[in-house]
């Protein structure tokens, strides 16, 4: 995205924020230090100013160890974004756009993975839709990653290496107009 960006003409630095097994707000029982809700505003604060946040989250909220639904994982995502609001900023520093992608539907999981996600495809049956909702209702962009890319055909959940690059150029397009409308 940021290679797609800039070679578009739109100068800027992306900041990943990426930790493997981030939930929305729930935390991994194995692995601590998965909710996402968890200091979100300290990292807003510590990478400020910035123009635009994305949240591309809820794919682990749908492992086998939690019960959860795609209505559920969107009010995750609802406290995620209110978190985001009230982040700390230094006075005149103004609160960053906001861009929910919300993930493709894990496929049937496949490999070492499988037990992790078991269920799961029924689980997120609806996500898009009800983060849909939730960026509508918070005032967010909202991005169907869906619309361009599939879960792995390997292992069912992550991207593969050539969506991700599908992804990213997909994503470049709907950023470049809020980064536009940010500077305004």
């Amino acid at each position: 995205m940021e290679s797609a960006l800039t070679n578009a003409g739109t100068r800027v630095r992306v900041i990943e924020d990426c930790l493997n097994g981030r939930r929305t707000v729930w935390e991994d029982p194995f692995k601590p230090g998965r909710n996402g809700l968890v200091g979100i505003e300290q990292r807003i604060e510590v990478n400020s100013p910035l123009s635009l946040v994305i949240i591309m989250l809820g794919t682990n909220d749908f492992q086998s160890m939690h019960p959860h639904n795609a209505w559920q994982s969107a009010q995750g995502l609802r406290a995620i974004l209110q978190a985001i609001r009230r982040a700390p900023l230094e006075p005149g520093m103004r609160t960053p756009a906001l861009l929910v992608a919300a993930p493709p539907p894990i496929r049937e999981p496949k490999g070492s993975i499988a037990p992790k996600f078991l269920g799961a495809p029924a689980k997120c049956a609806g996500l898009a839709i009800e983060y849909q909702h939730v960026a509508v209702e918070e005032g967010a962009a909202f991005f169907d990653v869906a619309s361009v890319v599939e879960s792995s055909v390997v292992d069912g959940v992550h991207l593969d290496a050539d969506q991700h690059s599908l992804l990213g150029h997909a994503l470049a397009g709907i950023v470049r107009p809020l980064l536009q409308e940010k500077s305004s």
